[in-house]
């Protein structure tokens, strides 16, 4: 049974082969809540998109800069929080893409957009920002409730 609240949180260094922890780390938050595979799925995508454009854009070129990823799970909902060391970066900004239109690169944000409920993300002091992703439980999103 998942408490009222929970959170874990996992920080990895800013380098690409890190993306398959940080993608392992959302994966076994979401089935030791018990979440159905189409919500892990969903909710492990749009957060490696996330880390991926910290790593390339944020982080670029230093790896030592630290990824903190933060996972808050309710009954109602998963809250995935990542906090970068990079430049301040408003997602609000990026334009939303024609999801046919043919091109390399450039969809994590509208993957991240497609894939949860809610997406933010605001400076955090003079350097730094803080991408929130939502993505809202729905009963019949709970493993243990599906048969």
């Amino acid at each position: 049974m998942v408490p009222p609240t929970s959170s874990v949180s996992l920080t990895i260094p800013s380098e690409l082969r890190m993306l398959t922890v940080a993608r392992a780390f959302i994966e076994a938050v979401c089935q030791a809540n018990n979440l159905d595979k189409a919500t892990t799925h969903a909710v492990v995508l749009a957060t490696s998109e996330a880390a991926s454009n910290v790593i390339r854009h944020a982080h670029r070129n230093r790896p030592e800069a630290p990824l903190q990823i933060h996972c808050f799970l309710s009954m109602e909902q998963i809250e995935i929080r990542l906090l970068d060391e990079g430049e301040p970066f408003d997602v609000a900004t990026v334009p939303y893409l024609d999801p046919s239109e043919i091109r390399v690169g450039g969809r994590g944000v509208f993957l991240m957009r497609a894939l949860m409920d809610e997406l933010s993300c605001r400076p955090r002091g003079e350097q730094g920002n803080a991408l929130h992703m939502v993505k809202r439980l729905h009963r019949n999103f709970l493993a243990r409730d599906c048969g």
